[in-house]
């Protein structure tokens, strides 16, 4: 048994990251594409410790509930649907429980305080400094599990966070219409056998879809990349129907709130909301995460031997990579796009983007724009192709990073650093005749 449960670990571990799609059928590469992706998306969230980032998001939620729902709703009361609004907000926080009704006095006094214009200068500033902390932090949260490194710019942020948050009411509205509308149709059609339970059917779904859709959207302008639709989207459905489970679950739980009575008093609610709240987050980021898996399962191809490549294979990597790119570049074709040189020469994506990135910090190649259907970044040479040879590229490899040492080169170790020197320089010179166009 204990060979089995170790050949079956190896075998998910690192021998099914190596199958190719030519060496199995299309079918068995599918399954095996699912089992990859399942382990991946758990593999991630339990290295990455997506548990602890949905605590703290946890946390930033529950000081910037107040403000949120206090901009939403004075947003929706210029509009005059703040009924509607607050019937929406009761369903989605588990209906009218004692926490929900503590929320909203809440809100009402946040209101309250601004008609009566006390609540200015630094109270403004704080209620839009904790809403602006939560959505940066879910942004970051959502980058990191990406492994984005670059944020939004001020600009950036600032005009997409102030369109969600009035973009939020509005859609919140649009819903409590929507299913308005589909329960009155649902009462005009109970006299039409046929048509009532697909009614009933429609306006049972509707929270649902309104879930899957917000999930789906999350998980698609949140992080700082391009996120494939059909990703967020099987991702928004399993996390959005976990979520509504989890829900219901909260709902019926509220029953047993008044037995916590004589332990927390009139905090007795706090307890489940808190874990309402933990749990809706690990949903969403466990999602967030499967979204990732999902779109760059490709990339884990021979990940062990990716993240274990030896110095001269690497080298050889870069090579054979900046020779294809000069090659291209002189018979004025195409440029590669990382995925295409993935393909053509059988090696690991990961391990594609990795040596383009480091022949972009040395300067060898840089980013340009293909067509606008694809939306593929290619690689063209940074400098003149006649003087681009391989003991070039090798030098400038070794030599990339810091040697800014409190170690005495000069003296104390000379006669290592001139070994290393003179053999480095017999090899960068015969290397020094070989031009990577001519290869």
């Amino acid at each position: 048994m204990n060979r089995r449960i170790a050949q079956l670990w190896k075998f998910l571990t690192y021998d099914i990251w190596r199958i190719t799609e030519d060496e199995v059928t299309r079918t068995t590469f599918s399954l095996l594409t699912v089992i990859k992706t399942i382990y991946l998306c758990i593999n991630n969230f339990t290295k990455d410790r997506l548990p602890n980032k949905a605590s703290a998001l946890t946390y930033s939620t529950l000081l910037a509930i107040v403000p949120i729902l206090a901009i939403v709703f004075a947003i929706a009361r210029g509009f005059g649907f703040d009924h509607l609004m607050e019937s929406q907000i009761m369903e989605g926080f588990g209906g009218n429980t004692e926490t929900v009704q503590y929320i909203l006095r809440f809100v009402n006094s946040y209101l309250a305080e601004t008609k009566n214009g006390v609540f200015i200068g630094v109270g403004l500033v704080m209620l839009l400094w904790s809403v602006l902390v939560l959505i940066n932090n879910m942004e970051v949260t959502f980058n990191n599990i990406w492994q984005v490194k670059k944020a939004r710019s001020v600009y950036r942020k600032t005009t997409d966070y102030l369109s969600m948050l009035l973009l939020m009411p509005i859609l919140i509205v649009v819903s409590g219409g929507l299913s308005i509308f589909v329960g009155t149709m649902v009462r005009n059609f109970e006299d039409y056998a046929l048509l009532a339970p697909v009614g009933k059917f429609l306006i049972s779904s509707i929270p649902y879809v309104l879930t899957w859709c917000m999930f789906t959207a999350l998980y698609i302008f949140m992080p700082n990349t391009k996120v494939m639709f059909r990703h967020a989207l099987i991702s928004g459905i399993l996390a959005g129907s976990a979520y509504q489970f989890f829900q219901y679950l909260y709902i019926g739980s509220q029953m047993w709130v008044s037995r916590y009575n004589a332990i927390y008093g009139s905090f007795a609610a706090l307890p489940l909301f808190l874990l309402w709240v933990q749990i809706s987050w690990t949903i969403c980021l466990f999602g967030a995460q499967l979204t990732y898996a999902c779109q760059n399962i490709g990339n884990f191809s021979f990940d062990k031997d990716t993240r274990n490549v030896s110095r001269r294979y690497r080298d050889f990597i870069a090579i054979l990579i900046t020779s294809r790119i000069v090659k291209r570049f002189c018979q004025n074709e195409q440029p590669y796009t990382a995925s295409e040189l993935s393909q053509q020469y059988q090696i690991p994506l990961r391990l594609v983007n990795h040596t383009l990135f480091k022949l972009q910090e040395i300067q060898l190649i840089h980013e340009v724009a293909t067509d606008e259907k694809s939306e593929e970044i290619a690689y063209q040479p940074s400098m003149d192709v006649s003087k681009l040879s391989v003991g070039l590229l090798l030098n400038r490899l070794d030599c990339h990073g810091s040697e800014d040492f409190k170690m005495d080169t000069t003296q104390t170790y000379s006669h290592e650093w001139s070994a290393l020197m003179q053999a480095r320089k017999a090899y960068f010179e015969q290397a020094n005749n070989v031009m990577l166009k001519d290869l």
